[in-house]
C-alpha cells in the first residue's frame, strides 16, 4: 500500500496527473544505498506502467551492486526550469529483480508490458532491443511524494 502524502497538499498532483507525468517523463534520479551507508545517485530512464516504475539498469553497474545487496531506493523524476514551473515526483521501496540477468530477451510474461513501452517511448521501436547487458527492476512504490508549482498560481 501507498503511504499517503501529508505536506504539500496544495501542490501535489491527482492520481490522474501522476500518471500522466510519469508515462510522459523519460529520465530519473536513482538513490541507492552503497557498501558504506553512503547514497550513490544515476540516472537511467524508466517506463511506468501505472502501478510501478521499471528501471532497466546495466548489471555491471554500482547501482546494481548496491541494489543486489540492499534493494531500497527513492527514485526523482521533474521537470520544469522556473519556479512556478517545477513540477515532479519522488517514489522510494524496494525493488524487485525481474527477468534474467542481464536479460537476453527469453519469454517472461511479466516483462511484456514495461518492454513495449520502454521501446516505444525510449526507441521508438515497438520491440525490446536487448544488449546482454542490461536487466529489469521494478520498484513498486510504498510511498510517493509529488509536487507541482504551477498550482500556485502567479505571484
Amino acid at each position: 500500500m501507498t503511504a499517503t502524502q501529508r505536506r504539500g497538499r496544495k501542490i501535489m498532483m491527482t492520481p490522474g496527473e501522476l500518471d500522466e507525468f510519469l508515462t510522459s517523463q523519460r529520465t530519473c534520479r536513482v538513490a541507492t544505498v552503497s557498501a558504506d551507508g553512503a547514497p550513490h545517485v544515476s540516472t537511467l530512464w524508466f517506463a511506468w506502467d501505472g502501478t510501478s516504475m521499471w528501471l532497466y539498469s546495466v548489471v555491471r553497474s554500482k547501482r546494481w551492486a548496491d541494489l543486489r545487496r540492499d534493494p531500497r531506493v527513492a527514485v526523482v523524476v521533474d521537470t520544469g526550469e522556473e519556479y512556478d514551473e517545477l513540477r515532479g515526483a519522488e517514489l522510494s521501496g524496494a525493488v524487485e529483480f525481474v527477468g534474467e540477468s542481464p536479460r537476453t530477451g527469453e519469454l517472461h510474461a511479466e516483462l511484456d508490458l514495461p518492454e513495449t513501452l520502454f521501446a516505444r517511448k525510449n526507441f521508438g521501436l515497438e520491440e525490446m532491443p536487448h544488449d546482454g547487458r542490461h536487466a529489469w527492476v521494478r520498484l513498486t512504490p510504498q510511498k510517493i511524494v509529488s509536487w507541482d508549482f504551477r498550482k500556485l498560481g502567479a505571484p
